[in-house]
């Protein structure tokens, strides 16, 4: 059983790249764009990762936070924000337990071979912790574009 829209968003508690836990409900009072990737470093991580960088500025102006979640630990988030100048907190899954409860711990198929994962996904959560959008499957051209316009008619 996973999260349905209009559900409240299960809480959960996870270490984030700075060092600290980090619970969906410390975020009470804003907007969420919580988003699961597979993989820091990779092409459409970073390719995604950068463009919810580089529209920021227009989240925050929403009451809104992003936080991206993978099962890369800690360590790796910290260089991944390093490295492309990252102004949100990603949060390491690594047990894939926060994955499972939203849906997106599933089985994958890459060149042939199968293999559990991330599928790609993003959730908008309401300032009362409401799940009101999900996007699954999620290909990365035009997705952050997507979201910033949901929250912004919609929020």
């Amino acid at each position: 059983m996973t999260v349905q829209t209009g559900e409240k968003a299960p809480d959960f508690t996870l270490e984030a790249n700075t060092g600290e836990k980090v619970s969906l409900s410390d975020f009470k009072g804003k907007n969420v764009v919580l988003y699961f990737y597979p993989k820091d470093m990779t092409p459409g991580c970073t390719t995604e990762a950068c463009d919810f960088r580089d529209r920021h500025s227009e989240f925050s102006d929403q009451n809104t936070i992003i936080l991206g979640v993978s099962p890369d630990p800690v360590e790796r988030h910290k260089k991944f924000i390093e490295k492309h100048d990252l102004p949100f907190l990603l949060l390491a899954d690594e047990d894939h337990k926060v994955a499972e409860q939203y849906g997106v711990w599933q089985l994958k198929k890459n060149f042939g071979k199968e293999y559990m994962g991330i599928v790609r996904s993003t959730f908008i959560i309401d300032k009362n912790g409401e799940l009101v959008k999900e996007w699954r499957k999620v290909r990365v051209k035009d997705h952050v574009e997507e979201a910033l316009t949901y929250i912004k008619e919609n929020m």
